[in-house]
């Protein structure tokens, strides 16, 4: 009887996430704390935050701080950073919130930071890009940005909350965004699905 080893050695990820200036830091704190606390399931988190989201992220939220040995951040300019090379073997990237200015860069392969670097070389080597954008109304140089990006191989999943699972509090309803982007990384979460 044959037995395939390698399907039974537990996958382990490593994950980039990006931060930058949009409204709606909450989701990607609450992402990365869900990302820690999915086991063994992820090996590493790249973290890449830009001025910008620095500073909306400690006006929304609080203080940018992550203790967790999982958790390694770059600088926003180190081009020297791993996760600014297709070698480094990273698995997906999301891009949590996104604004359209990061959007109108990865779109168009301006690459004048690590952050945009690194989207760049998610796409290129046909790895999980995942760009959850907060902005409305949505004018047509952002829809064309981001049909530039799905047609490169990206997923551009905004950042739209929905209310059928009854949402009791603002962190219920950010985690119905959140559980879709779990899913998409094929991480188990316990979501709540439509007719269970």
């Amino acid at each position: 009887m044959y037995f395939n080893f390698q399907s039974h050695i537990a996958f382990k990820m490593k994950v980039i996430i990006g931060i930058t200036g949009a409204s709606g830091s909450i989701y990607a704190q609450r992402l990365i704390n869900k990302l820690i606390n999915s086991g063994n399931k992820i090996s590493e988190i790249a973290l890449v935050i830009s001025p910008n989201g620095k500073q909306v992220y400690e006006y929304e939220v609080g203080e940018f701080k992550f203790k967790n040995e999982k958790i390694k951040e770059h600088k926003f300019n180190d081009f020297f950073s791993p996760i600014a090379s297709g070698s480094s073997k990273f698995d997906a990237m999301v891009i949590i919130p996104s604004s359209m200015g990061t959007l109108a860069k990865i779109a168009n392969g301006i690459a004048d930071n690590v952050l945009i670097r690194a989207a760049d070389v998610m796409l290129k080597e046909q790895r999980k890009l995942i760009i959850v954008a907060r902005e409305t109304p949505l004018n047509l140089i952002h829809i064309e940005n981001m049909k530039k990006i799905v047609q490169a191989g990206g997923i551009v999943l905004p950042a739209s909350p929905s209310f059928y699972s009854k949402p009791k509090n603002i962190e219920e309803l950010v985690d119905t965004v959140l559980d879709r982007i779990l899913d998409i990384l094929k991480i188990e979460n316990k979501s709540f699905r439509w007719g269970e």
